[in-house]
């Protein structure tokens, strides 16, 4: 196969991942067929095989001199190291030894070489940030002052861009050693131990002698990877090893014209997944030219609110309908359980673990294995529940800029936001959005289609008018004007007299900075992402937001309560036909009626914690999302559809 992809004009390459199952295999050598256990078991040996190789690897290199000159991409020559990872190791004469007695090829030692390398040049970015930390040592480990963050901030290689979240996580790790040793660490190493060493066969490293990868002729979704495999746990020799072919089926996702790559296996739960990368071109996605935008606030419990805006030929900015929110109340407040099950856990496990010592004949050592166990189960839980919340708000957020045409997303640039002054369980709801991931997941799908993802400073963007720039004032509700909350946004400029929803207005900003700023997009060398730095003044001044009017003269505004409307006086009918079956004795039910048997599952009835979700509002009760019975149940979200929507004029000042 060749690996070679041929682009056209205007076209990028692409590289995602697919995670597939290998079900099962033949031995080539007996004929045999492995069944899944089988197979399992043998990648299991091969992958024991080489997680004590890299073991060893990382335990005789884990200090601050091999890491630095590791990273420097430098050897004692002054030659520049390859990229691969176990060609700079080789470069270095870094070797590894193999088991007494036990027979592997060399891109067994490949494999290990390549994952210790990774794992000793990720390491030099925790080593640079410590140094800055310990080096700046600040008088309240708790509290920095402005002064103090600016000269961590020069310490650190890139410091300017850091979160503040990942800063105050070591601070407080380096201060838990400074408690417990009375100094402060000398370096990371001292502060870390050797990583644990993942199970996994990173067949990447190897060439045709240890695994192929080709794809069917005439089903280009069916895949046969062949790899050999031990045959025992302790191979002797060469004929301890044998080819095995997996076929494997490929997900919809991977395009028939995509090069595939050979994957990273791993054993999970008595099953092998592999991780199958795999390359092809999509449209490239430009920085400047951008006319309809796409912006995404972030929010706490309406977790995305996103619209579009249109830049016209003559500079006028307009919002292309009252944009879309994507709600996961429940979804966070189910986290927030799992949170809280896990610290529990991890109390009691603490607590028996210093009751039983080093002894492990102890009465509780068995009940303490089960809360380990338990407590890996909670965090698997966890992982997962993020992992799906962060691929929907994507896919949510990436079918809004399709269907809305537009050629860029903004965001905000978030990393400096701290969880602060709104109480404890706020604050850990906030720490724990998974806006991060959700990031990602839209780079990745947007890359897809062509679209741009432009990072931009999330600076005064809820506290300005997006239509006069005037500072808001924010309320509790549009109802009550006069009471001070967070909620509702009111301008209080005169000729002006916008108000909307505190998210509303926030992403208009987002979208206007960014289409006005789209000249000052760059691409940051560390993640290679599209960011906008800085805001300018006299570009910040054209970001305004011109209000579109009305469609006709009537007035909408809210005057008084809305009038009762009667009861429906037929039933809600199918939109689809009912389905063709045989007849029975009971009869087919007619076309038209919807069923009346439809019931909440039994786990929308458990109790949940009113401190976990907000308090619904009028005329609006979320029948599964806050009862917790689903992940479909727990989010709500606007459908993929824009049109233009006339806004009231700026002079109505209603509070519709």
């Amino acid at each position: 196969m060749s690996r070679k992809l041929a682009l056209a004009e205007g076209e990028a390459v692409r590289t995602a991942c697919a995670r597939v199952l290998l079900r099962t295999g033949l031995d080539e050598a007996s004929g045999e067929v492995v069944s899944r256990a089988v197979l399992a078991e043998r990648v299991g040996w091969c992958a024991d095989l080489v997680a004590g190789m890299v073991g060893s690897l990382l335990a005789g290199h884990w200090n601050a001199a091999d890491v630095g000159v590791l990273a420097s991409g430098r050897d004692a020559s002054g030659r520049r190291l390859p990229s691969n990872a176990w060609m700079a190791l080789r470069r270095l004469g870094w070797a590894t030894t193999v088991p007494e007695g036990v027979r592997v090829n060399d891109r067994i030692v490949r494999m290990a070489q390549e994952q210790a390398g990774r794992v000793l040049r990720s390491v030099k970015w925790r080593v640079d940030l410590t140094a800055g930390i310990l080096t700046t040592w600040p008088a309240d480990p708790r509290k920095r002052t402005g002064v103090e963050w600016e000269q961590l901030r020069a310490a650190i290689p890139g410091g300017q861009g850091l979160a503040s979240s990942v800063i105050k996580g070591r601070t407080r790790q380096a201060a838990a050693f400074l408690a417990a040793n009375g100094r402060l660490p000398v370096d990371v190493f001292e502060l870390e131990g050797v990583p644990r060493v993942a199970r996994m066969l990173l067949l990447a490293a190897c060439d045709r002698q240890q695994a192929t990868i080709e794809r069917s002729e005439t089903d280009p979704g069916r895949v046969l990877l062949r790899l050999q495999l031990p045959t025992r746990a302790d191979p002797r020799s060469y004929r301890d090893w044998t080819w095995v072919a997996c076929p494997i089926n490929l997900p919809p996702t991977v395009p028939a014209s995509a090069v595939l790559h050979l994957p990273t296996l791993r054993v999970t739960g008595g099953t092998v997944r592999a991780d199958l990368a795999y390359t092809h071109p999509v449209p490239k996605a430009k920085h400047v030219g951008h006319e309809v935008a796409l912006s995404v606030d972030w929010g706490l419990n309406t977790l995305l609110s996103a619209g579009t805006l249109r830049l016209g030929p003559d500079g006028r900015i307009t919002a292309l309908g009252a944009g879309g929110q994507f709600r996961a109340t429940g979804v966070l407040a189910k986290q927030h359980r799992l949170r809280r099950q896990s610290e529990r856990l991890h109390t009691k496990a603490d607590h028996y673990q210093r009751l039983i010592g080093g002894d492990q004949q102890h009465d509780l050592a068995g009940k303490h294995t089960v809360l380990r166990d338990e407590i890996q189960h909670v965090s698997a839980r966890r992982t997962n529940l993020n992992d799906a919340l962060a691929w929907s708000a994507a896919r949510w957020t990436v079918d809004q800029a399709i269907a809305a045409t537009a050629t860029v997303i903004y965001l905000e640039d978030l990393r400096s936001m701290e969880a602060t002054g709104m109480g404890a369980t706020m604050n850990t709801r906030l720490s724990q959005q998974v806006r991060g991931k959700i990031a990602d997941r839209i780079r990745h799908l947007a890359a897809e289609q062509g679209i741009a993802v432009v990072t931009v400073p999330a600076r005064n963007t809820s506290k300005h008018c997006p239509q006069c720039l005037t500072p808001l004032r924010h309320r509790k509700a549009p109802d009550q004007p006069t009471v001070a909350g967070w909620k509702w946004a009111i301008c209080p400029h005169p000729s002006c007299g916008w108000q909307g929803d505190r998210d509303h207005g926030a992403w208009q900003r987002i979208a206007a900075r960014g289409l006005t700023h789209q000249a000052k997009t760059a691409i940051d060398k560390t993640s290679g992402h599209m960011v906008i730095r800085s805001v300018v003044d006299t570009l910040e001044a054209a970001a305004v937001v011109t209000p579109t009017a009305k469609a006709s003269g009537m007035d909408r505004s809210k005057t008084g309560p809305t009038a009762r409307k009667p009861a429906r006086p037929a039933p809600r009918r199918r939109r689809a036909p009912s389905p063709t079956r045989p007849h029975s004795r009971a009869g087919k039910r007619p076309e038209g009626h919807a069923p009346t048997d439809r019931k909440l599952p039994r786990a929308a009835h458990r109790h949940q914690n009113v401190t976990t979700t907000s308090t619904p509002t009028t005329g609006h009760q979320a029948r599964g999302a806050a009862l917790g019975a689903g992940f479909h149940l727990h989010a709500h979200a606007t459908p993929p559809r824009w049109e233009t929507i006339p806004e009231p004029t700026p002079n109505s000042r209603s509070l519709s």
